[in-house]
């Protein structure tokens, strides 16, 4: 998606050969038009698979989930971090470690929201070593829902997420793969060389 790469270009920071910052347009400050083009991309992309719900983690794979779900017509829901008073039971639970936080979270969500009869549509803002899709994939699985596919912003092409989701035969739409953050320089990849 040649607007995200640009934007990825033009306003993302480079913080490392792993690292890719940002935080003007997609996980702390949103671009609205922006991803309402994400949201568009992502509906095209998918329209045929007979998506009933799509599933994200907070927080930063909500604002694209909501514009594919109101392009889609669907319902979003967003796997929980942290616990609350009124999420205590009746709840499908997965750990997920981040690579950015370095750290490991229990993610839930409510099984009023994901059933069987559901076919999910899995959407985040990065993939890298795929912690995360593994686990709303395991979300997924407990709910004995049906997997349309997994979207993502921005894929980390040299990490190894998209490579192992590939392999397990599940469906992977990037909007963006990052081949390269050498040289404090985005270098693209094209999708086509991941299959």
């Amino acid at each position: 998606m040649k607007l995200l790469q640009d934007k990825i270009v033009q306003d993302g920071k480079v913080l490392s050969d792993q690292v890719l910052k940002v935080d003007t347009f997609l996980n702390h400050q949103i671009d609205p038009p922006l991803m309402q083009a994400i949201g568009e991309e992502f509906a095209a992309r998918f329209k045929d698979a007979g998506i009933t719900k799509i599933l994200t983690i907070e927080s930063s794979g909500i604002a694209p989930s909501m514009m594919a779900g109101l392009i889609l017509g669907v319902p979003v829901v967003f796997a929980r971090k942290r616990k609350s008073l009124t999420l205590i039971d009746h709840l499908y639970t997965a750990s997920v470690h981040s690579f950015t936080k370095k750290e490991t979270n229990d993610i839930s969500v409510s099984k009023d929201f994901i059933t069987s009869e559901d076919t999910v549509l899995l959407i985040d803002d990065f993939l890298a070593n795929g912690q995360a899709a593994l686990g709303l994939l395991d979300i997924v699985e407990q709910a004995g829902s049906k997997l349309a596919g997994v979207g993502i912003v921005i894929e980390k092409g040299f990490q190894p997420g998209g490579d192992l989701l590939r392999k397990r035969g599940i469906r992977v739409e990037s909007l963006a793969i990052v081949a390269s953050l050498e040289n404090g320089q985005v270098t693209f990849a094209e999708e086509d060389n991941l299959q």
